[in-house]
């Protein structure tokens, strides 16, 4: 199995999470993440003074999926979220040695 964290731009969620459900994706974690990478920040204008937004909000998404699906889950996560701009975001993917389901006891694959 794999795990696969997405970093993306927020007002790409939707799009991205429409296009894993149309492959067979049930279920993720959504998490709102602040960082920053080359982008680097921005300076804001508030109330005549100017400061620096060191980090740049960003939706992580984490999908635990079979390894077979996993290549397909990038592959739609990164057509998708791609907007060919700086702060697009990035992919990881990792292996998981095992998943459990906490109500039944489920192991493994079965316990996606």
């Amino acid at each position: 199995m794999k795990k696969i964290e997405a970093i993306i731009k927020p007002f790409k969620l939707d799009e991205v999470k429409d296009a894993l459900n149309e492959i067979g994706i049930q279920g993720m974690t959504v998490t709102e993440v602040k960082g920053f990478g080359r982008q680097k920040g921005h300076t804001e204008l508030y109330r005549g003074a100017e400061y620096i937004v060191d980090f740049i909000p960003k939706i992580k998404l984490e999908i635990v999926t079979s390894d077979t699906l996993s290549l397909k889950v990038v592959s739609v996560i990164e057509k998708v979220a791609k907007t060919g701009k700086i702060g697009d975001g990035k992919i990881f993917v990792s292996s998981v040695e095992e998943v459990i389901r906490i109500r039944t006891g489920e192991q493994g694959e079965t316990a996606v």
